[in-house]
C-alpha cells in the first residue's frame, strides 16, 4: 500500500529567480525555541554545530536579518524575525492541513487502486478532530487503506446515507443543546439500519493567546468591541454548537467582530489567533496546545462514528473495531488534552447516542 503526504513550505524567492526552501531551517529554529542553544538543537537533529550554524547563517543572510540573538541567562532564543519564521509555517502548515489530506488521500487512493486492487478500503467522511486523525494514523500503520474526508458533520451522515462511505464521523454536545443538534441528524439516521461507535469525549472551549491579554472570561465576551473572532464554517458541528451557546448567553452575532470570518478546520482557527490575527476562536483543546495558546473550556461533546449495521462484520470494520479497542490507540487518544477515551469502539444504538 503507498502512502502519500502532502505539506506546506515556506520559499524564498529572491529577485534574480533563485529559490531556497525553509525547510531545513524551520525545525531548527523550533529546536533553538526549546533548548536554548544551538548547539543541541544540531544535536538533536543529527547535525554538527558547523552544519547547523551554516544553514542559519545563509537564511538570514537571505532574509537580512538575525534569526537567533543571545540572552543573558537563557543562552540562545529566536529573534523576532526567528519566532515570525516559525509561526509562519506553522499558520501555512495548519491552514492548509484539510485540503492537503484530502489531496493525498485522492492521489494515494488512485495508486492504491492501480497497485492493489484487491484490498477494500475503509471510506471515513467525517467533521475534523485530532482523534480522527490519530484513526486514520493507526488504520495506516495496519496497512488498510484508508479515504479520508473531512467534513461537514450533517454533509458526513448524510454521505452515509447514499452509501458513500462506511462511517460518519460526528458530534453532539453533553446537556441541552443535544436535541437540537441531533435533529440534524435524525433524517439521515435509521435505527434499524444503522449503528453508532463511540471514538471520544471532548471539551470545545476557547482559544486566547498565551497569558490572555483582553481578559476573556467566556462566550460572553465575544460581543466586546476590542476583541475580533474567527469562526467555524457554516454548517459544521463546531459552529452549530457555538451558535446555539451564544444563544444561550444572549449574545447577538451580528455584534461579534469576525464572525463572518470562518477557517474549515480547529488548527487553522488556532492558527489564526496565533498569529495575531484575531483574539479568540473557538474549538477543541489539543489545537490550542499545539500553537500554545491558553484554553478556556466551554462545553463537552460525545464525538461518534455511524455505520450500516449490516457491515459492522466485514473485514475492514472489523479491523476498525479491533483498532478502536487497542489499548495502544486508546493511550494516544487520552494523550491529547481535553479527550477521553473510556469506551473507545463501544457500539451505541441510534436513539441511544442522540439523546446521550
Amino acid at each position: 500500500m503507498v502512502d502519500v503526504e502532502c505539506r506546506a513550505e515556506l520559499i524564498l524567492r529572491e529577485a534574480d529567480g533563485r529559490e531556497t526552501s525553509l525547510s531545513a531551517v524551520v525545525p531548527l529554529l523550533k529546536l533553538v525555541s526549546q533548548t536554548g542553544s544551538i548547539a543541541n538543537a544540531a544535536s538533536a537533529k543529527g547535525l554538527s554545530y558547523r552544519h547547523a550554524w551554516g544553514l542559519l547563517r545563509e537564511i538570514e543572510a537571505r532574509l537580512g536579518g538575525a534569526l537567533i540573538r543571545k540572552s543573558r541567562g537563557r543562552g540562545s532564543v529566536l529573534s523576532e524575525l526567528g519566532e515570525s519564521v516559525l509561526r509562519a509555517q506553522r499558520v501555512c502548515g495548519d491552514r492548509l492541513e484539510t485540503p492537503l489530506q484530502s489531496v493525498a488521500s485522492d492521489v494515494a487512493n488512485e495508486l492504491n487502486r492501480k497497485l492493489a486492487s484487491g484490498l477494500a478500503q475503509v471510506r471515513i467522511h467525517a467533521s475534523h478532530g485530532y482523534a480522527v486523525a490519530t484513526l486514520v494514523h493507526a488504520l495506516g500503520e495496519q496497512r488498510v487503506p484508508v479515504d479520508i474526508k473531512y467534513r461537514e458533520s450533517y454533509e458526513a451522515v448524510s454521505a452515509l446515507a447514499r452509501g458513500e462511505c462506511e462511517l460518519a464521523g460526528f458530534h453532539l454536545p453533553i446537556g441541552p443543546f443535544r436535541a437540537t443538534c441531533a435533529e440534524s441528524y435524525r433524517p439521515y439516521l435509521d435505527a434499524g439500519k444503522h449503528q453508532l461507535i463511540r471514538l471520544t469525549r471532548r471539551t470545545q472551549g476557547l482559544f486566547v493567546p498565551k497569558g490572555n491579554p483582553k481578559r476573556v472570561t467566556g462566550l460572553r465576551d465575544l460581543a466586546r468591541s476590542d476583541v475580533r473572532f474567527v469562526n467555524r464554517q457554516p454548517g459544521s458541528g463546531t459552529r452549530m454548537l457555538l451558535d446555539l451557546s451564544l444563544r444561550g448567553v444572549g449574545v447577538d452575532p451580528d455584534q461579534i467582530n469576525g464572525y463572518a470570518t470562518t477557517e474549515l478546520t480547529h488548527s487553522a482557527i488556532a492558527a489564526f489567533v496565533a498569529s495575531g490575527m484575531a483574539d479568540l476562536g473557538f474549538g477543541v483543546q489539543p489545537a490550542a496546545q499545539h500553537f500554545a495558546l491558553d484554553f478556556i473550556p466551554i462545553i463537552d461533546e460525545d464525538y461518534f462514528f455511524a455505520c450500516e449495521r449490516a457491515r459492522l462484520n466485514e473485514a475492514r470494520l472489523a479491523t476498525v473495531l479491533r483498532v478502536l479497542r487497542s489499548d495502544a490507540f486508546n493511550d494516544s487518544v487520552a494523550h491529547l488534552e481535553g479527550y477521553d477515551p473510556a469506551r473507545c469502539g463501544s457500539l451505541v444504538d441510534i436513539e441511544e447516542g442522540l439523546r446521550g
